[in-house]
């Protein structure tokens, strides 16, 4: 561990050349980044580039009333700050979002964000809608306890697509040995994480998914709006064009973007991930952000 700011951990993954900070999502471990032989962390250290992680650990009490915008005031820009040099950051799903925000404040040789949502009002309305009526059933109880349960999170997750839920442990029972294992280990990622501090899930919902202040350009962050378009670095969106969670209509329309058939997750971590999205962010790295 190389600093921490409020339970939150910067982690050096090694490698040898320029910074690249991964910022992952406030939802789920960040595990997902670094999971067994696909790690996409492991893998990029060999690649000419130090490779650091952002774990953002539990959210304690400290952190009950700090939003997603506090998030990156109050940890990630302070950590960006205990580095020699700026680095590159890579953020994937909200962790995006966030380091799009940091991108701006704090400065970064480049930005590369992965099925990242920026223009919330290309989701579905049908699936605002219901992300909307989830929180309303559920904010008295995030304010209550000072966090959203990870379990209401699940529920929205598995009510995507309730059929696809069912038909993938069907499928499981005919795995066996790595595939199996690969199979256990993302399930534990999916089905694992903290909670959400109350303030965050309140600015997700409320802020980002409904209001769509990022992309109606009224979203501030250490009081400024933030403006993808007009970062001082160069920008790659990589985007899958199947994804359930983040559509690829809501990714930032600016810099330059890399489309994918993958899902949310295969994207990152599938059988096909080292050569559609490992490589090609390594080799935009070495071209924007030469060491």
């Amino acid at each position: 561990m190389l600093a921490e700011r409020l339970g939150a951990a910067l982690r050096d993954y090694g490698g040898d050349g320029p910074d690249i900070l991964f910022v992952p999502s406030l939802i789920n471990p960040p595990t997902v980044l670094d999971l067994g032989d696909r790690s996409l962390l492991r893998w990029l250290a060999g690649q000419g580039r130090r490779v650091l992680l952002l774990d953002w650990g539990w959210p304690d009490e400290a952190r009950h009333d700090l939003s997603v915008a506090g998030h990156v005031e109050q940890i990630l820009l302070p950590l960006m700050a205990t580095l020699a040099e700026r680095p590159d950051l890579a953020g994937y799903c909200l962790g995006g979002t966030m380091a799009a925000a940091a991108a701006q404040l704090g400065g970064a040789r480049s930005l590369a964000t992965i099925a990242a949502p920026w223009r919330f009002h290309g989701f579905p309305e049908a699936e605002r809608e219901r992300l909307a009526g989830l929180w309303r059933d559920n904010r008295d109880l995030a304010e209550r306890l000072g966090v959203l349960p990870m379990e209401v999170l699940q529920a929205a997750f598995w009510s995507l697509d309730p059929d696809r839920t069912v038909r993938k442990f069907e499928e499981f029972a005919a795995l066996e040995g790595e595939a199996a294992a690969s199979f256990v280990a993302l399930e534990d990622w999916a089905n694992d994480g903290p909670p959400i501090g109350a303030a965050a899930a309140r600015e997700m919902f409320e802020d980002l998914l409904d209001a769509d202040l990022p992309g109606n350009g009224r979203w501030t962050v250490g009081g400024e709006v933030i403006d993808p378009s007009s970062l001082p670095c160069p920008l790659l969106n990589i985007v899958s064009t199947t994804d359930r969670i983040v559509p690829h209509a809501s990714a930032i329309a600016a810099g330059e973007r890399l489309d994918l058939d993958r899902g949310h997750v295969g994207m990152v971590v599938g059988s096909k991930a080292q050569d559609e999205l490992w490589q090609p962010l390594a080799a935009w790295l070495s071209r924007v952000s030469p060491n």
